[in-house]
């Protein structure tokens, strides 16, 4: 049997027994209160939202909006805040396009665990650049995304488009 090592794996599964047990805060509202954005992989701040790429992603290039008011509601967002972040993914979106060249996105948030959300108390937004042929055999046999380039590089790409 091939082995695909893929050691970001166990920090995402570690992270659900922090998250659990009460040892870890909540990286929506961390992240932006400390001047680190580069290693935090914040690509740009707004007024009420920001941009941030995500660790885990199912594809290069993957980013996230992401409000500042900690909230799983999407009614508890202002309309000031639901503006911007209609915003930042439209300037995420010509990023994306700009510096990666994609061909297409999908756009999406999940709502609850039920729905898919990792992070279920701090409601956000995917962004999710895709390209004609990305796809492989490797998640339908193997369970597997292939990611193909280092999230610092893509990091180091989108970040003077913002």
């Amino acid at each position: 049997m091939n082995r695909l090592w893929s050691p970001w794996r166990s920090a995402y599964i570690d992270s659900f027994s922090e998250n659990a047990s009460g040892n870890a805060g909540c990286i929506f509202c961390d992240y932006p209160l400390v001047n680190r954005d580069e290693e935090n992989l914040i690509l740009f701040r707004g007024e009420h939202a920001f941009v941030i790429m995500n660790l885990f992603p199912y594809n290069s290039g993957h980013l996230m909006v992401v409000p500042y008011l900690h909230t799983k509601e999407l009614e508890d967002l202002s309309p000031a805040s639901s503006a911007e972040i209609i915003s930042l993914l439209a300037k995420s979106k010509k990023a994306l396009s700009d510096a990666l060249s994609a061909h297409g996105f999908n756009l999406g948030v999940n709502l609850g665990k039920a729905a898919g959300a990792g992070i279920d108390d701090h409601i956000h937004f995917h962004i999710v650049p895709r390209w004609n042929g990305d796809t492989n055999f490797m998640p339908v046999f193997a369970d597997i995304k292939v990611v193909p380039e280092e999230i610092v590089k893509t990091y180091q790409k989108l970040k003077k488009h913002f």
